[in-house]
């Protein structure tokens, strides 16, 4: 991935040097494993120990001659022990990918710390906006046109919840991926046996995949490729919400804008949702890595290796975008210009259309017949639409409606309150918060 979308953190995790590192990790972890069993002489592994050391320079000239890495990683880190008695043994009943896709799992662990971290630090500032905008009202919108009224924090109450599922989904395909094998060449662990399998890979803090060909199987990288995928997909969806409030004639919530930012080099004006428009397009990227994933499930037999070309890149990049959208987004969703007045303006625009809905039901629960009931409402409301006139006050003149509803009776279809009267009975959902009144047993497990 190109350094523009590589954080410090998730580029060292990444770097040749941390690969090489990794799988010198798994190398001493299986001679010092094999040692204690009797299998490797002690003082051979303490030689290798304290002697090996990864050269990538080196590694990578001596790949460029042999055309082959893990080789090349093992003559290279041979030449830093020194002594061939003890370098004999390192690589002792390894195959190649024994020590890659090992090494690979704990590669997968460092990424995915900091973004389990940053998931973590995203639902904490969607929590705070959602409860600073708990009652901040704001028209719904399905079809792009104006439905009936929600409020803004009920809009980032659904991204904190997602985001909670995204946490969920991350955790278990990270669970999934830290596994290691050392079962050989075909998966028969004819060499060092079951045994040494499961104690290497508890040494470097990993379970041990139960059964495996000559490489784990690549469903466990597609599941993390998905939940990756997964989480640019809510980002995105977020940051098309932004960019859709930020339209000059919603203009209800703008992303960040710093002092010295410039939107245009031709229109000084411009305040353009360009990290959000940035976070879309890097969604689609995450997404394209899935489909690779997929594709590497399905392998020759006990292993090819069209899959190795594909991961050395779907795996950093997806990890390294993942990890700077959510950096990106958490930033914009803090520092969120929101517009509360402009959100009432837009949510009076229709001069009350949006209680149609209710209005309808009122008139349904008062003894009109449903169909009468929806034609009365919905001429009303397309002559209103279309003359730019007062929905409410068409209705309170039309005989057809006067009939069920008195004044108080219209003046509660039109409440906005009454529209609102359930979101905190939906953000004590979301948030697990405790009723009033109510014991902490009585609303444990709600989520």
């Amino acid at each position: 991935m190109i350094a523009r979308y590589t954080r410090e953190e998730m580029g060292r995790v990444w770097s040749d040097a941390n690969k090489f590192a990794r799988w010198l990790d798994v190398e001493l972890a299986a001679t010092e494993t094999l040692a204690e069993a009797g299998q490797v002489p002690k003082e051979s592994a303490a030689a290798i120990r304290a002697r090996a050391k990864v050269d990538v320079a080196r590694i990578l000239e001596l790949e460029s001659r042999v055309k082959h890495d893990v080789i090349a990683f093992t003559m290279a880190v041979g030449e830093s022990i020194g002594d061939p008695s003890a370098a004999r043994w390192l690589h002792y009943g390894l195959t190649s990918n024994d020590v890659v896709d090992t090494a690979q799992a704990l590669l997968v662990r460092d990424a995915s710390r900091p973004i389990e971290a940053a998931l973590v630090k995203f639902g904490d500032v969607l929590a705070k906006r959602a409860q600073e905008f708990r009652h901040t009202p704001q028209i719904g919108r399905t079809h792009g046109i104006h439905a009936e009224p929600i409020t803004f924090g009920l809009k980032i109450a659904n991204w904190f919840a997602e985001n909670e599922r995204n946490q969920q989904r991350f955790r278990d395909a990270a669970a999934q991926m830290a596994v290691g094998k050392i079962s050989g060449a075909v998966g028969n662990a004819s060499h060092l046996g079951p045994d040494m399998e499961e104690r290497i890979c508890q040494r470097l803090g990993l379970h041990v995949a139960p059964v495996a060909s000559q490489v784990i199987q690549r469903d466990r990288h597609a599941h993390y490729l998905s939940s990756l995928a997964l989480i640019a997909a809510t980002l995105e969806k977020i940051a098309l919400e932004i960019r859709h409030l930020q339209r000059t004639e919603v203009r209800e919530a703008e992303e960040p804008f710093g002092g010295e930012q410039r939107g245009s080099s031709a229109m000084p004006h411009k305040r353009n949702p360009v990290t959000s428009e940035q976070i879309c397009g890097l969604a689609r990227l995450v997404r394209s890595n899935l489909i690779a994933a997929f594709e590497n499930v399905a392998l020759w037999h006990e292993r090819d290796i069209s899959h190795s070309s594909v991961e050395r890149v779907i795996l950093p990049d997806s990890t390294i975008l993942v990890d700077y959208m959510l950096a990106k987004m958490t930033a914009i969703v803090a520092d969120m210009r929101v517009f509360p007045e402009r959100m009432q303006r837009n949510l009076e625009l229709t001069h009350g259309l949006v209680y149609s809905g209710q209005l309808l039901q009122d008139l349904v629960e008062k003894g009109m017949p449903r169909d009468d009931a929806y034609k009365a409402v919905q001429e009303n409301a397309m002559a209103a639409w279309e003359s730019d006139s007062n929905f409410r006050e068409r209705v309170a003149g039309d005989a057809r409606i006067t009939k069920y509803l008195d004044a108080k009776a219209l003046a509660q279809a039109f409440d906005l309150q009454r529209q609102l009267r359930h979101v905190d009975a939906i953000f004590a959902r979301v948030f697990a918060e405790k009723a009033p009144g109510k014991s902490a047993a009585g609303s444990a497990g709600k989520k």
